[in-house]
């Protein structure tokens, strides 16, 4: 076989064979607030999170309440017992202390929330389930 064909498949093949895995769609968490508050045994912490398109948030629960506003996109949320339900920006979710729940971000740009939480002090602030 003639070399001019030979090389430039050779850097074909080898630019597939070294392309990076896809990774997941990234989910960030910024804490904003962590305080005690006048409840016994209970403190609030404020998080904002920002979703990727596509990124979601899989099933966990945490030690106490927590207060979903969507700041922008669209985020569709599934709790444990319900029907899913998809907010958007200026929209809001209360969740029951320990319910398993996910979040998904459903549009096509970036999402946000600022979650709220009301939380046993010192706990692991989130759970995974199964």
């Amino acid at each position: 076989m003639n070399a001019r064909f030979i090389v430039p498949a050779a850097l074909l093949a080898a630019a597939f064979a070294f392309q990076p895995a896809q990774a997941e769609p990234e989910i960030s968490r910024t804490d904003l607030v962590k305080n005690q508050i006048s409840v016994p045994n209970k403190e609030v912490v404020q998080v904002r999170v920002d979703f990727a398109p596509g990124a979601a948030a899989g099933n966990h629960r945490h030690p106490g309440e927590e207060i979903a506003y969507v700041i922008e996109g669209a985020v569709e949320y599934k709790l444990e017992g319900r029907e899913a339900v998809t907010l958007k920006a200026g929209q809001s979710l209360f969740i029951p202390d320990g319910v398993a729940h996910s979040a998904r971000n459903v549009g096509i740009g970036k999402a946000s929330e600022l979650a709220t939480y009301v939380v046993t002090i010192n706990a692991k602030l989130v759970e995974p389930v199964k």
